[in-house]
């Protein structure tokens, strides 16, 4: 485990140095494809701002949240100063943030295609964090598993030198690959806003299938309180994605007709 980095003589928080890396990362890819869309105005820059916000809040809700029990309640102070800083709160909560931030501001543009590749390359930085602080996952027998030194942060069900699954490691290629297929499926599809739909339905699928990788405890028929979040989100995904494919939102654009270039040109 690597919990500080050494930077010109400053001690960093690993987590904390690659989650802000993560941000600045995505947004550059956002003002990128901003900028390739022709889409550059103040009214996408308060909606990044309202992901910022909304993000944040969302991590440190949810630290607190899964902190609830029957023993307890930690104070909602405490909990945004020390809990811990969930993804999908996060994600959750940028969500809400940026639709929060439009409503203001009055702006009905969907933003999600600019957001989509952003956020995956965003997260697949961020995790690099999490992978050098935090327990790697529960024991396997697989030749890529990886060891803990005793000193890791509390992992139900580790054992102290015992070969883990690198699951941030799964994580990690999952948002590379998902990042690459987006830049592919950005222009190839007809409805605008939906690339972030299938990318977070994507997600989804892959964050249910890793828990059973990750060191998280269990709460209720062997799941884990993520899992049990992604039950009702991925109920919805399908609902939408289902809707949505049926009116073919999810074809490619119909190239123009030729006739109708021809007089474009000669225009």
């Amino acid at each position: 485990m690597v919990p500080e980095l050494n930077v010109l003589g400053l001690a960093i928080p690993t987590h904390g140095f690659f989650v802000g890396l993560g941000v600045l990362v995505a947004a550059v890819v956002f003002t990128a494809e901003t900028r390739r869309r022709g889409m550059v105005r103040y009214e996408n820059l308060v909606a990044v701002t309202g992901a910022l916000v909304g993000g944040a809040i969302g991590m440190r809700l949810s630290g607190w949240a899964a902190q609830v029990d029957l023993s307890g309640l930690p104070s909602l102070a405490a909990a945004w100063e020390f809990g811990s800083r969930s993804i999908l709160g996060g994600l959750l909560g940028a969500y809400i943030g940026v639709l929060v931030a439009k409503w203001l501001i009055g702006y009905t543009e969907r933003t999600g295609d600019l957001f989509a590749p952003a956020v995956a390359l965003g997260m697949a930085v961020g995790r690099v964090g999490c992978l050098l602080t935090e327990a790697p996952g529960r024991p396997t027998d697989l030749p890529w598993g990886i060891t803990a030194p005793v000193t890791t942060p509390a992992c139900p069900g580790c054992v102290a030198g015992e070969a883990m699954h690198p699951s941030f490691v799964y994580e990690i290629a999952f948002q590379l690959l998902a990042f690459l297929v987006l830049l592919w499926l950005r222009d190839r599809l007809s409805a605008p806003g939906e690339l972030f739909t299938l990318y977070v339905a994507g997600y989804a699928v892959f964050r249910f299938a890793v828990e059973f990788t990750r060191a998280n405890e269990t709460v209720w028929l062997d799941l884990t309180r993520p899992q049990w979040f992604l039950v009702p989100a991925l109920l919805l995904l399908s609902v939408r994605l289902a809707y949505n494919w049926r009116r073919g939102r999810y074809d490619s654009p119909r190239p123009e007709p030729r006739a109708a270039r021809l007089t474009s040109t000669s225009n």
